[in-house]
């Protein structure tokens, strides 16, 4: 074997090892434009894996250096089949206090696996569709800022529970 075919098979063998994600059920983002518009509300619709299994559910978030604030308020609403929803009010830490923005990433743009939901189980038949708003708001500001600089992207991840060993 040359040198070239070895390095192409040897890189090839780490991309499948290192892309292998065992526990994604669903993972999925939305591009958003430059900036995040308090009412452009992120709609993502899935269906129920099955009935059974208990699944841990992820808000993520992708976000560059014009990203302002150290904290980030999410509205996130879960719409079941049957037409029931449940809304919550979520903040996360996105920076450390120097400024340093927190996720994974090499790059300028962060990207940040958030907690949403933990061992759910769908026990109801159909489409779910999850809403993802954003609510920031200015230290001593009573209305919400219009536009949110610095979010990229917004998504929706379904894992497969950590196994006990």
């Amino acid at each position: 074997m040359t040198r070239n075919k070895f390095l192409s098979f040897v890189a090839i063998c780490l991309f499948t090892l290192l892309g292998c994600d065992s526990k994604q059920v669903l993972d999925t983002y939305k591009t958003l434009p430059n900036q995040w518009h308090k009412d452009s509300v992120v709609k993502i619709n899935f269906k129920a894996p099955d009935s059974v299994n208990p699944y841990n559910l992820f808000v993520n978030v992708r976000n560059n250096h014009e990203y302002p604030f150290n904290n980030l308020f999410l509205i996130v609403k879960m719409n079941f089949p049957n037409g029931k929803i449940v809304a919550d009010t979520l903040e996360y830490k996105m920076a450390k206090p120097d400024g340093t923005l927190l996720g994974t990433g090499f790059s300028d743009i962060k990207e940040n696996k958030l907690w949403y939901k933990e061992n759910v189980i769908f026990n109801e038949s159909g489409t779910y569709q999850v809403s993802i708003q954003q609510a920031m708001r200015q230290n001593g500001e009573e209305n919400g800022l219009v536009n949110l600089k610095g979010v990229t992207d917004v998504g929706f991840r379904i894992e497969y529970p950590e196994i006990p060993q």
